[in-house]
């Protein structure tokens, strides 16, 4: 439920934003219950409080100071981080369950509690359930703070979405704060290596780990055995990023404030231009290049002068400005991962035609773009001096601290 309320909560306000409700509301003087209303954003950030039977119940149990002073304490052990953590956990798979069904065990392993985990592993465990839960979250985020009227005041945002913020970061971060070694720069470049690697892997009967495509299609195993109701649900659900393209849209210059159903209908042939684009660059590098490389650097100068073309065009004859060219970004890209997700509910009618071998392209891209926004705060943390011992510090007691800076010095930091 805390979950759901977040997403409810982010979402509405994100749709008020976008289409200007907030900002009504705002300049009117005659609305003040309703102004009241939509200003009550701490009763959904309620996920702190559930600290408090916990708090209650030491005070009972060793005394109010002993009780505030051991919470104090994990929070500086990072407790909250790994229970928001695993609130996400419980939310992914019990919700899951509800739509489609076939719960089943997933096997954590029981191996030596030191052992470094590599990036690529944590991106299969923990991709689906958080971390492209925790983009999709930071977008929203993102955009509010842009086109909210609300967001204007830096005190009310923070106020408003310091809880969320803490969730993504939450989310992204966790398996890796708690992965020993998981700020080692050459252990991030190792993991980083292995990573592009399993995307671009192309074997045949190959294993969940060793290819991508083996895993993307394991991912989607709960949509094979679940009936026409949990189909149907699945792409209601999706749904909400194209209603996010339908916002985005009128936000952009060269609209020119127009809230005619043009505009939305126009995005989507710039959508389907995009694709087309895509598919030829596909075609193109299937066919030529491994044998007439000149024929692929060819189709490949040509796209990017008509794009370059188009964009001249654009910025000279109309409103267009180059911010356009980021809040395309944002309104184009969630509606092309909303538009996989249902190809994959519908792959048993799309997997014997051509579209099946573009969606799982694009899909792979995809999952580069995600691992790429996963690893960037990962890798800037590792970048940092110090920041790689403070781990340890707080993941380990001080002898197995010490023994482990010497190993790292004795074996010259290996990637195992």
């Amino acid at each position: 439920m805390v979950i759901i309320t977040v997403y409810t909560f982010l979402w509405g306000r994100l749709y008020l934003a976008l289409s200007g409700v907030e900002k009504a509301v705002k300049n009117s003087t005659n609305n003040k219950a309703l102004s009241t209303l939509l200003n009550q954003q701490f009763l959904v950030q309620f996920g702190l409080f559930t600290a408090l039977p916990m708090i209650v119940e030491n005070s009972l149990e060793h005394g109010f100071l002993p009780a505030v002073w051991d919470f104090l304490t994990m929070q500086l052990q990072l407790a909250s981080l790994f229970y928001t953590f695993s609130l996400g956990t419980r939310a992914h798979f019990f919700g899951r369950t509800i739509l489609h069904g076939g719960a089943k065990y997933r096997a954590t392993g029981r191996g030596f509690v030191v052992q470094h985990k590599s990036f690529s592993e944590n991106y299969r465990l923990y991709s689906r359930s958080h971390f492209v839960k925790a983009i999709e979250l930071g977008v929203i985020l993102i955009v509010y703070a842009f086109h909210s009227p609300v967001a204007e005041d830096t005190f009310v945002y923070i106020a408003m979405s310091i809880t969320s913020w803490f969730l993504v970061v939450s989310w992204m971060m966790s398996p890796f704060v708690f992965n020993p070694s998981g700020f080692d720069w050459l252990k991030t470049v190792y993991d980083f290596d292995d990573f592009i690697d399993w995307i671009w892997f192309r074997g045949v009967f190959t294993k969940a780990d060793q290819s991508w495509e083996t895993w993307w299609y394991e991912e989607q195993d709960h949509l094979r055995t679940t009936g026409l109701w949990g189909k149907l649900l699945e792409i209601i659900l999706d749904l909400r990023f194209f209603f996010f393209q339908y916002g985005i849209v009128y936000q952009l210059g060269i609209a020119g404030g127009s809230t005619s159903i043009v505009v939305y209908l126009l995005s989507w042939i710039v959508m389907v231009v995009v694709v087309a684009i895509y598919i030829t660059i596909a075609y193109a590098q299937n066919k030529y290049a491994a044998k007439d490389h000149i024929y692929y650097r060819l189709v490949q100068l040509l796209v990017i002068v008509l794009v370059v073309l188009v964009i001249v065009l654009l910025l000279e004859f109309t409103k267009f400005d180059f911010f356009d060219l980021v809040t395309s970004l944002l309104a184009f890209i969630p509606t092309g991962w909303g538009m996989i997700l249902i190809a994959q509910v519908l792959r048993p009618f799309l997997q014997s035609t051509l579209v099946w071998d573009t969606v799982v392209s694009l899909a792979r891209l995809y999952e580069l773009l995600f691992g790429v926004i996963v690893m960037a705060p990962m890798a800037l943390l590792s970048w940092l001096p110090g920041f790689q011992s403070m781990q340890t510090r707080i993941l380990f007691n001080q002898a197995f601290s010490r023994g482990l800076q010497i190993s790292r010095i004795l074996t010259g930091k290996k990637s195992n």
